[in-house]
């Protein structure tokens, strides 16, 4: 790296610990407002810092658009803009009403002590920022040559040390400076590669086929999964954080709907810059698509701002997590376990310590799994396939007054079971039975239990 791009990368730095330690003693002292803004989440910080916390894993974007083509789009982008919108038109103002802290304390409420904390155990795993703190530590190695595991070091304790005082206040008010970077960044590597190399036609011509078909050569069946990965959404923290915190319902939805806007324009920028990428390099690892490219076509400054944008892209995910995490395993395990109250708001009356222990354990967690992770999207999918079968169903049926408290546990463990039965059986076989992928039976079994509550009328 050139110094002037160096030079731009400390200025962000700078920029983001002034900005993430500013007013920290205020939220300190405030357990609401450390944990949810003081639930006056404005529109524009809404849509800056949800958009931002999306993207942590944009190395694993590059590698699988380099390596799949349009394919990621239709995996990673369109499924989740459906789902969000759903989100927003039926979810997001009555999260926003019902004022819990959080998903597990929505379980907690509607179904008890034990739903709560089988609940935050799956947070806790979908929420884990372990495969971007492995992302952003390649990268600081890739470019700066420190050892791997000085790297992740450095990344975690920059993107969780103003976490720790500021809370979601510090998340939102640096999630601002990141969004602005990351925009900038890929839109200096899209502009200089088209420059370099041509436009559409060129880049067409360049291509595999399967680069520019929905598939990219893998089975339609593939394909469908992530679509219903992608319920995911319904059950994704950082969505209800956000909307738990809006000062309105309004706020929360249309802060959802603007929000997709944002990410279908992101989306085309790290689409066609990883194109671009397949058709001007050669011999290189898919996972570092993206900064190669920039190495290649950008003059320094512009450079510099990308690889930042890059960064920051990153690290908006670790602290969103981090800090979910830390409420998660702080305040909805260790807290719910050992909390003898039935009212729930005794938390006011306590210090925020257990989500500080909390935010502790999880990075080292977090640490220790960066070094087992191989593969971000196959992480994604594992997750996916296991978690959101448990979770999708008995989260919807907690917005319904008629709730069926009875055999609850039962519909969160069982379809996690199923599909974990499934992605052994596929690992000892060589192949998922019958050719299908793990997270068919688990949703099918979470079907059909709540089939067969509905059936027997087991309603309180």
């Amino acid at each position: 790296m050139h110094w002037l791009d160096v030079s731009i990368f400390i200025i962000y730095l700078v920029a983001l610990a002034t900005l993430g330690f500013i007013r920290s003693n205020h939220s300190n002292k405030d357990p609401e407002a450390y944990l949810l803004a003081g639930r006056k989440l404005s529109l524009p910080g809404f849509v800056v810092t949800l958009v931002a916390t999306w993207y942590g894993g944009i190395l694993g974007m590059g590698e699988n658009t380099f390596s799949f083509g349009v394919q990621t789009w239709f995996i990673f982008g369109l499924p989740y803009y459906i789902f969000a919108l759903l989100f927003a038109l039926f979810l997001a103002a009555r999260i926003n009403q019902a004022k819990y802290i959080s998903l597990p304390d929505q379980f907690h409420n509607r179904y008890g002590k034990t739903a709560g904390v089988i609940s935050a155990i799956y947070i806790l795993a979908l929420a884990s920022p372990a495969p971007y703190i492995l992302s952003i530590g390649i990268l600081i190695q890739f470019l700066s040559g420190l050892s791997f595991g000085i790297s992740l070091i450095i990344a975690t304790t920059i993107s969780m040390s103003y976490i720790f005082t500021g809370g979601f206040n510090a998340v939102i008010r640096t999630d601002k400076l990141q969004f602005g970077f990351m925009f900038l960044g890929f839109a200096l590597l899209l502009i200089y590669s088209i420059k370099m190399f041509g436009g559409y036609t060129q880049l067409a011509m360049a291509l595999p086929k399967s680069h520019l078909s929905i598939t990219g050569g893998a089975s339609f069946q593939y394909i469908l999964v992530w679509f219903f990965i992608a319920i995911w959404t319904f059950v994704d923290p950082g969505f209800y954080q956000r909307c738990a915190a809006a000062k309105s319902p309004k706020t929360a939805q249309k802060g959802i709907i603007i929000s997709i806007i944002f990410w279908f324009l992101f989306d085309i920028l790290t689409l066609s810059t990883g194109l671009y990428a397949k058709a001007m390099l050669t011999g290189v690892d898919p996972l570092f698509a993206y900064p190669k490219l920039g190495a290649l076509v950008l003059p320094p400054i512009a450079y510099g701002i990308f690889i930042t944008g890059l960064l920051a892209t990153i690290m908006s995910t670790i602290d969103s997590l981090g800090m979910i995490s830390a409420i998660t395993f702080g305040r909805d395990i260790l807290w719910q376990i050992n909390n003898n109250s039935s009212n729930n708001d005794s938390w006011d009356t306590q210090s925020t310590s257990l989500i500080h222990k909390g935010l502790g354990v999880t990075s080292f967690i977090a640490l220790a799994l960066a070094f087992s992770i191989p593969s971000v999207v196959k992480l994604w999918y594992n997750l996916g396939s296991i978690i959101v079968p448990g979770l999708v169903i008995p989260f919807l049926m907690s917005f319904n007054k008629n709730r069926m408290q009875d055999g609850i546990i039962f519909m969160m463990v069982c379809p996690a079971l199923a599909s974990i039965i499934w992605i052994i059986s596929g690992g000892l076989l060589g192949n998922y039975p019958f050719n299908i992928e793990p997270f068919y039976p688990g949703i099918a079994t979470s079907c059909l239990i709540y089939g067969w509550k509905v059936k027997n009328g087991k309603r309180n």
